[in-house]
């Protein structure tokens, strides 16, 4: 027996984000970016299993709260010219703001919209029948059609074709693996063996991905103090080591 999985359908990255905080009650001034990224990006995976397009601007959007979420894990901070510190959700912040203000501007006239087009204009019912009526008739339409105007319509109607089947596709590879896995496994592998050298980390599976993946597990380790790294030899070496 199977069954149906439906999803909203957002009209796009900002209004799915508004979402995921009004649905958690979350404060937008001060957003869990690693809550919102996982949310995100789970929303994004699900369409992508049900075969739906995702639109650049939600892979574009999803790369940056991936590359905020590093930057919050980095212990390294960023300041402006006068020394305060950046917040590295601030651009995001200022954008959901902007989003908000102008989605509420285009609810209310979303409203008037529906409002004015449910009344009816007063005047005289048989001549506004007549009008119409003129306007539906063929005949009229094609007295002014000729040989040019057809080949025009019918070369737009290719330009359309050509531009909508040459449109880039965008698609999303799920890598497996997790920050969580990575964790584990560096956890595991240093207590085996006391300390490890990042290079050597990287010597045994180079893979660009899984290098990004352990760097990031890294970072979230140093900050739940579960280990600690120390300067090695050699250009950006470091050796990482146990604290637990």
């Amino acid at each position: 027996m199977s069954y149906e999985i439906k999803l909203p359908l957002f009209k796009g990255p900002f209004d799915l984000l508004l979402f995921f905080i009004e649905r958690d009650e979350l404060d937008i001034m001060d957003i869990p970016i690693s809550q919102i990224t996982n949310d995100f990006l789970d929303y994004v995976s699900d369409l992508e299993k049900m075969n739906i397009e995702v639109a650049s601007e939600f892979i574009v959007v999803a790369a940056t709260l991936m590359r905020i979420k590093s930057r919050m894990l980095l212990p390294r901070l960023t300041v402006d010219d006068d020394g305060n510190e950046i917040d590295p959700r601030d651009e995001l912040v200022e954008h959901l703001m902007e989003y908000k203000k102008y989605k509420s501007v285009i609810d209310d006239f979303s409203k008037l919209e529906d409002d004015r087009q449910s009344k009816t204009s007063r005047g005289n019912l048989f001549s506004e029948i007549n009008v119409i009526s003129e306007r539906a008739k063929v005949e009229t339409e094609l007295q002014d059609v000729d040989l040019y105007k057809l080949l025009v319509v019918f070369q737009n109607a290719l330009d359309k074709y050509h531009i909508e089947k040459n449109k880039p596709k965008h698609e999303i590879y799920r890598y497996p693996y997790t920050i969580s896995e990575q964790k584990k496994f560096l956890i595991n592998l240093i207590k085996s063996k006391s300390k490890i050298s990042f290079i050597k980390l990287i010597e045994k599976n180079p893979l660009k991905i899984l290098v990004i993946f352990n760097f990031l597990a890294i970072l979230e380790l140093i900050q739940e103090s579960k280990v600690k790294l120390s300067i090695g030899q050699g250009l950006n070496n470091f050796w990482i080591t146990d604290l637990s």
